[in-house]
């Protein structure tokens, strides 16, 4: 059974710094695409970055040169390196894999206020 847990969520200043992680379960992380999408209340789930196997990248022009999105996968696990965080970065980020089927996490909530 896969299992996605995500980690690193919580309250930051604005320009200040998070790292998110994603653990994932079970034997897909070596071959799936990982992604970070996130919600904000009463808007849709957007991605924000994304990367493949072979660890190629691309992100929403929003978060590009802010965010830098990062695997391991001898530790089944990706990360989301969130820099110079914004107001508007605060949303809901969801760990997403995609592997003929898509798995998502729980949830971690980011928060951006003074």
């Amino acid at each position: 059974q896969v299992q996605l847990v995500e980690s690193g969520g919580g309250l930051v200043q604005p320009g200040g710094s998070l790292r998110l992680s994603c653990v994932v379960s079970g034997s897909i992380f070596g071959v799936s695409v990982m992604g970070w999408y996130r919600q904000a209340p009463g808007k849709q789930r957007d991605l924000v970055a994304r990367i493949t196997v072979s660890g190629s990248t691309d992100y929403a022009d929003s978060v590009k040169a802010r965010f830098t999105i990062s695997r391991d996968n001898a530790k089944n696990t990706v990360y989301l390196q969130m820099n110079s965080l914004k107001p508007e970065d605060t949303a809901v980020y969801y760990c997403r894999a995609t592997y003929f089927y898509d798995y998502w996490g729980q949830g971690t909530q980011v928060t951006v206020s003074s």
